[in-house]
């Protein structure tokens, strides 16, 4: 009698467990979700900042027609080639930010400096989602990887989660404004 109790009571006690290690891998999975969709109005943000400053005429027109194609191509970029585009949008934003006397220039425009304070929101939300995405997925990764969920295949069929790297640096100009 009490011999069947104690098993009993391991089996409750580890399907509870079992149980309660999914439902933590699947609230990874939501937060990874949802940290990937942040990510993307992060960067959709970003685009509408710089298509903004691109069409405002506050640039020089070389300027904006750079920015403009830059932004185009990250917004338009397929799922292979996101990354790239977007490494590529953040060094023409770091080129056009570290321009001489380039937040004096905005300044001097009414709509420049409201401008440029909206890149630099958009461009430290870029950072911080990206970091904040890329640590989900590491965490997600580390709980797919223990033996129990890959016994159980607790996580289904699901691919482990891929990192979004891209060239994120803030331009040089955020360390001259602090």
């Amino acid at each position: 009698m009490t011999i069947s109790l104690v098993v009993g009571a391991v089996i409750v006690l580890t399907a509870v467990y079992i149980s309660w290690r999914a439902g933590r891998l699947d609230r990874m999975h939501i937060r990874l979700e949802t940290a990937r969709a942040a990510l993307d109005a992060a960067l959709i943000s970003r685009a509408a900042v710089c298509m903004e400053l691109a069409a405002s005429r506050v640039l020089d027109p070389a300027t904006s027609l750079v920015l403009a194609a830059a932004t185009h191509e990250a917004r338009s970029a397929g799922p292979d080639e996101r990354e790239h585009a977007e490494s590529d949008l953040s060094r023409t934003i770091r080129a056009v930010m570290d321009q001489d006397r380039f937040r004096e220039r905005l300044a001097e425009t009414p709509e420049g400096a409201a401008l440029a304070a909206e890149l630099d929101t958009a461009v430290t939300k870029v950072i911080y989602s990206r970091r904040f995405y890329n640590n989900a997925a590491e965490v997600t990764r580390r709980a797919q990887r223990r033996w129990l969920a890959r016994t159980l295949r607790l996580a289904g069929h699901t691919d482990p989660p891929s990192f979004f790297e891209i060239d994120d640096a803030e331009p040089a100009s955020f360390a001259q404004q602090t």
